[in-house]
């Protein structure tokens, strides 16, 4: 059975909207490349004064992370742990209760 003209038009929607959404994408890869690649070209110091920067802020970044991962997790244990008391109050009550 043919496909409606309908359908057929809200099918070029969604892959002309896909294909909007992947161009889009791509060009924004290459935006970074680009301006990855003129950074390194450009910059006001040594080769190895920027790995060495690179390196520092990398190691201040993986701290920063590993500190954000700690306190999330503190505070997921900490909901847990009330939502956990929470329900066994209520079980309690409700045995209370009858």
């Amino acid at each position: 059975m043919d496909k409606s003209n309908h359908e057929e038009k809200y099918d070029d929607k969604i892959w002309t909207g896909f294909l909007a959404a992947l161009l889009t994408l791509a060009g924004m890869l290459v935006g970074a490349i680009g301006g990855a690649a003129a950074m390194l070209l450009l910059a006001p110091q040594s080769g190895k004064k920027t790995r060495a920067q690179v390196r520092r802020k990398g190691r201040l970044l993986r701290e920063q992370t590993a500190e954000t991962i700690k306190e999330g997790l503190a505070q997921a244990r900490a909901k847990a742990q009330d939502v956990t008391t929470s329900m066994h109050e209520q079980a309690e009550e409700l045995q209370q209760r009858g």
